[in-house]
């Protein structure tokens, strides 16, 4: 009989948030595929757990997955980790996932920590519709080419991202999405120095230029979603009185005077009026 391929979860800082069954199974299993086998060689030390390492990461896991689907087939257990968190979530794996599966392999997950849930979980923002897009691309023009693709995206979107390109993403999704938006960074979660940031993408921008720790360790990024598709054909009816105040004042400004005279959502007058602006060069280019 086959084997069995376990996905197994670790955590994301705290060691104590790893589950019995991941241990009993980590302790067990003929061999584990690590992104990083000191990484995770000093992780199962941590639990007192001494089995062999396989490295399987992104720059050999197209060749290594074979050998690890042959051992699979000839009985072995194999247990898959990360650096932490859930495998395949922005990391190593696919591959040898989607290869066991086509080989009729059984695989199973073992389910535990992972930063965009626990992020999600405190961020205080929609969590019955979000879309997780990974890490954004480190040149601006992508970026900013990848942000704009998402500018009418109403679910609630989660990012990872690296400390040191943290100002120049959320400098980029201000000038996507305007000032307004709501969004969290979460940073170091459940690490020593866990902190989570709740405010406006204008907030959130300019604390990251004066606040050091801000930009110190991994964070999960957050961002709340554009107004729904009815909420700006509803909004339409404004657009008299944005195009007017629009010639006058800031966008912000033109947000705030039309809300506090019509009562509508703010966030969505503010999107149409970028909206309006766009159409405007457009047409005049």
């Amino acid at each position: 009989m086959p084997g069995t391929l376990f996905v197994v979860a670790t955590p994301i800082g705290n060691l104590a948030d790893i589950t019995d069954r991941a241990r009993q199974t980590l302790a067990r299993v003929a061999v584990v595929a690590a992104e990083d086998t000191r990484h995770t060689g000093q992780l199962l030390a941590q639990y007192g757990i001494s089995v062999p390492l396989y490295a399987l990461h992104e720059h050999n896991e197209a060749d290594r997955a074979d050998a690890l689907i042959q051992r699979l087939s000839a009985g072995e257990d194999v247990a898959l980790v990360s650096d932490a968190g859930t495998p395949l979530v922005s990391d190593p794996g696919y591959r040898l996932v989607s290869a066991a599966a086509a080989a009729g392999i059984r695989v199973e997950p073992l389910p535990g920590a992972c930063a965009v849930i626990a992020a999600l979980s405190v961020a205080g923002l929609p969590t019955d519709r979000f879309v997780f897009e990974g890490f954004l691309p480190p040149k601006t023009a992508a970026r900013r080419g990848r942000l704009a693709s998402l500018a009418a995206e109403t679910r609630t979107l989660v990012f990872y991202e690296s400390p040191h390109r943290l100002k120049d993403a959320l400098a980029d999704l201000l000038a996507t999405f305007g000032p307004n938006r709501r969004a969290v960074v979460a940073r170091e979660l459940t690490k020593l120095h866990e902190t989570v940031y709740r405010s406006s993408l204008a907030e959130l921008g300019a604390r990251a230029e004066h606040d050091p720790n801000m930009i110190r360790g991994e964070c999960v990024l957050i961002v709340e979603g554009a107004p729904a598709a009815d909420d700006n054909t509803d909004i339409a009816r404004y657009d008299g009185a944005l195009g007017a105040l629009m010639k006058h004042a800031p966008l912000s400004v033109v947000a705030d005077v039309v809300s506090e005279l019509t009562g509508a959502r703010r966030n969505a007058l503010y999107e149409r009026a970028l909206t309006l602006r766009r159409d405007r060069n457009e047409e005049s280019a």
